[in-house]
């Protein structure tokens, strides 16, 4: 599998293009890996097969543009959105991205992209909760540059550990990414008990 990422994001100019629509296709349809597919354009930037210069925006304005349609789906049609795609664990998700976006709003659009389904919940629920667009945005421009700057420059940084066998690279830097994505939810988990043991 990981052999088709490389693939894919190859060293051709096209490149760019395909990452900038997964990220964007991923805020609204998160089967779409798009945080894989950064982390290997990285990956070939450490070779020099792609610039980082152009990795980064093109990741960067996908996730953002993504993010808004997102939200502007939430906004328009959540709740019929809700009866039919947030079941089970998704609703789960959404209900934790509603009450968290009410009680700490622009941190959760920050973070929640770094959580495992909290992107897609976060940006729809700000919408559901009609967030002023201009706040949703300043925030959401902060995390689709974070985000973009953390997944291209841990490819890079594996790609370079690995130049000469960039499968490797690729799978540390998907590693490193994981345990980050495990840290933060060990710590909200750690919050949320120590919360209830206070109570």
């Amino acid at each position: 599998m990981l052999e088709s990422f490389l693939d894919l994001v190859s060293s051709s100019n096209w490149t760019y293009g395909i990452i900038f629509l997964v990220a964007a296709l991923d805020a609204f349809f998160p089967v779409v890996p798009a945080e894989t597919m950064v982390v290997a354009g990285g990956v070939l930037a450490a070779s020099g097969g792609l610039e980082l210069v152009f990795l980064i925006p093109a990741a960067a304005t996908g996730a953002i543009v993504g993010d808004h349609i997102s939200y502007t789906i939430g906004r328009t049609v959540g709740e019929r959105v809700v009866a039919r795609v947030f079941r089970g664990k998704r609703k789960k998700h959404l209900d934790w991205a509603t009450r968290t976006l009410r009680e700490r709003g622009g941190y959760l659009i920050l973070i929640g992209r770094f959580i495992p389904g909290g992107r897609t919940a976060t940006t729809f629920a700000a919408g559901t909760l009609r967030l002023p667009l201009r706040f949703f945005s300043s925030w959401d421009v902060l995390a689709g540059w974070f985000w973009a700057f953390y997944a291209s420059l841990i490819g890079f940084f594996g790609g370079k550990a690995f130049e000469e066998d960039p499968m490797r690279g690729i799978l540390l830097a998907l590693g490193i990414a994981f345990g980050i994505a495990v840290l933060i939810e060990g710590w909200r988990w750690l919050r949320k008990r120590m919360k209830k043991d206070n109570a």
